[in-house]
């Protein structure tokens, strides 16, 4: 019995140890755990009744299970500890990882900031060396290029064309691009020593600018574009390259004009020479431009005239049924132009300086409509005084503001010529002046007038409305009208510089007997300028005159400042460089723009580096005017002088 007891007491003891480790497993609930207990120990539960309860056996059994607790803790414990220390070395071992690949990243760091930095020395090197490089060669090539029209100018010079260049009808190219320069050469030697070299030069200039004409004309009949566009580049440096083009216009419209509708055969020409200019010009806008302003002057005049002119006299209202088909007609084609072309074409208007704004009208109507506002006052019931009132300013506005008003600055628009233009006649200020005179006399009746009939009426958020949107439309046409206008003032005065500034100004060929203050060409500028200037005074009021004036100031400058830089200044040119901008700075005190003035002080001092001693060069580019300044803009202007290479300015600047 004892042998069965101690065995049963085993095997029951190995069973609450799986109990307790099955336990272990799930979420623990010690209510629920002592109760399973109780129920699995013999007579330790419910099961049985009262009688087969045993207090004693389940005392033991709760000893026991505690005894086996504390050893599973004690397991449990052991191998947290175990777990403890293993993650505390492997933690170790990780740290010490770490650092080594921290020192080998730091290794790694090093190594690559000594590359870039040896990088960086190398490219400085190659940098500096191929500045270097440029250097030498450049001048070389020069060298080389002037050596080589220097060969050619002494053939000129003896009267014998002795190179194959200008006897072999195929370097045609090369002859053309050699005979331009020494032609620009030529225009700069005096007449009395080089009167006859000069002569030959130029009449080999024209015989071979007729022979690549020729060639072109040859070439466009036979559909050779790719030669066509070699020899227009070839001729674009030759003044005969407008010639080219009258002769390829002229061309064009051979055989064109076959049926008995001009409108549709000028249509169909237009789009077909669109795509071919594009191919042969460096300028296709251009030539289609001239095109169709020769179609226009010539095939379409004369079309109009004819039609006109037989029923003029005879029968009046088929004299403006034929003008009103043939205004529609033109309107027509130039749409159908401006689709397949894309030109922007305007209504070619010349109104010979008129304003078409009248004093005279917007006084007339401004009074009318003055006794309208009083006859509305007196006649009108107070529940419609303001909607009549409304109607009569809509009339006003629709008759005074869109009719007059609107529909001249329409005209004056088109009527401004392109930044390009000679001798431009500017009158749109003129138009912008009396503009500006309505626009007050309009403001005057609608506060005097109108504003009292709908001050208290739900009509003056209306009214107000509609003037405000009628003058922002009309100052966006006002914008447009002088900024074209400030374009062609600029465009006239670089006319000016190109015709009248020579290269020998700023490089005399007599550096002692130089008596001018400035060059003629400033003068004239100056003169344009000043001019221009008080003609915006005349035209602008309040804060608009400073407006323009700062733009147009602007400009100029802009334009003197690329001016300059064309030309090499030897010493006593770049004191005449500097007289010129004095001059130039004196005209821009005119504007009264603080901003313009400074610009030229600016330009002014720029040109002062033109002159110093090369000494001094470095401690003038550090002065006041100059210290803020980019160093490659002062650069720039440094290289514009003759002894730049001579005296090693460069150096200042690396």
């Amino acid at each position: 019995m004892a042998a069965a007891a101690q065995l049963f007491e085993v095997r029951y003891r190995d069973g609450n140890m799986q109990h307790i480790q099955e336990r272990h497993l799930e979420p623990f609930d010690a209510d629920e755990y002592i109760e399973r207990l109780a129920w699995r120990t013999p007579g330790g539960g419910s099961k049985g009744g009262a009688e087969a309860f045993d207090p004693k056996r389940l005392l033991v059994e709760f000893q026991n299970h505690i005894e086996e607790l504390k050893q599973l803790d004690e397991r449990i414990q052991r191998k947290v500890e175990k777990l403890e220390q293993q993650c505390h070395r492997e933690a170790k071992e990780f740290a010490h990882k770490v650092q080594d690949l921290q020192r080998s990243n730091q290794v790694a760091f090093q190594h690559f900031q000594e590359l870039d930095e040896h990088i960086s020395y190398v490219a400085t090197k190659v940098c500096h060396l191929g500045d270097q490089l440029e250097g030498v060669n450049t001048p070389r090539q020069r060298a080389v290029e002037a050596q080589r029209l220097m060969t050619y100018f002494n053939e000129f010079l003896d009267g014998d064309l002795r190179s194959d260049v200008f006897n072999n009808p195929e370097k045609i190219k090369e002859a053309a691009d050699i005979i331009q320069k020494l032609h620009l050469i030529a225009q700069e030697l005096p007449f009395d020593r080089f009167a006859d070299v000069k002569a030959k030069i130029a009449s080999k200039y024209h015989d071979l600018e007729r022979q690549l004409i020729q060639e072109f004309t040859n070439a466009q009949r036979t559909g050779e574009i790719g030669r066509m566009r070699e020899v227009a580049a070839v001729l674009l440096h030759f003044k005969g390259y407008a010639h080219c083009v009258d002769v390829y216009i002229k061309q064009c419209q051979e055989g064109a004009y076959m049926s008995n509708d001009i409108f549709e055969d000028t249509a169909v020409l237009c789009q077909r020479v669109n795509k071919q200019v594009g191919e042969v010009f460096c300028s296709p806008e251009t030539v289609m431009a001239k095109l169709i302003q020769s179609i226009f002057d010539n095939q379409l005049q004369a079309h109009v005239k004819e039609k006109l002119d037989e029923a003029r006299h005879s029968d009046v209202e088929q004299y403006l049924k034929n003008l009103y088909d043939l205004y529609s007609s033109i309107q027509e084609l130039k749409e159908r132009i401006r689709q397949r072309t894309n030109l922007p074409l305007g209504p070619s208007i010349d109104t010979h300086g008129e304003t078409l704004l009248s004093q005279e009208v917007v006084v007339n109507l401004l009074q009318e409509t003055r006794r309208a506002f009083e006859r509305c006052h007196k006649l009108s019931d107070p529940a419609d005084l303001s909607r009549n009132a409304f109607s009569i300013f809509l009339l006003l506005v629709d008759h005074l503001c869109v009719d007059h008003i609107d529909y001249a600055l329409e005209i004056g628009l088109s009527a401004i010529p392109s930044a390009d233009a000679k001798n431009a006649n500017l009158y749109f200020l003129d138009v912008v002046q009396q503009a500006n005179t309505i626009f007050h006399l309009f403001d005057k009746q609608f506060n005097d007038h109108l504003m009292p009939l709908i001050s208290s009426s739900p009509k003056l958020t209306e009214c107000l409305h509609k003037k405000k949107e009628v003058i922002e439309q009309m100052e966006v046409k006002l914008d447009t009208g002088i900024d074209r206008t400030l374009n062609c003032m600029v465009g006239q005065m670089k006319h000016i510089l190109a015709t009248e500034q020579k290269k020998t100004d700023f490089r005399p060929e007599d550096e002692n007997n130089v008596m001018i203050q400035y060059t003629t060409a400033c003068s004239k500028v100056c003169v344009y300028v000043s001019w221009q200037v008080e003609r915006v005074r005349r035209s602008m009021d309040g804060k608009n005159v400073d407006t323009v004036l700062a733009e147009l100031g602007v400009r100029f400058h802009r334009l003197i400042h690329e001016h300059l830089q064309q030309f090499t200044y030897s010493s006593m040119g770049g004191m005449l460089a500097i007289c010129d901008v004095a001059e130039y700075r004196r005209c821009a005190k005119d504007f009264r723009v603080p901003l313009v003035l400074q610009l030229f002080d600016t330009l002014h001092a720029l040109c002062n580096l033109l002159v110093v001693a090369p000494d001094n060069l470095k401690q003038v580019c550090s002065g006041e005017q100059l210290t803020n300044l980019d160093r490659n803009l002062l650069h720039t202007f440094v290289q514009l002088r003759a002894d730049y290479r001579s005296s090693r300015l460069g150096r200042h600047f690396t």
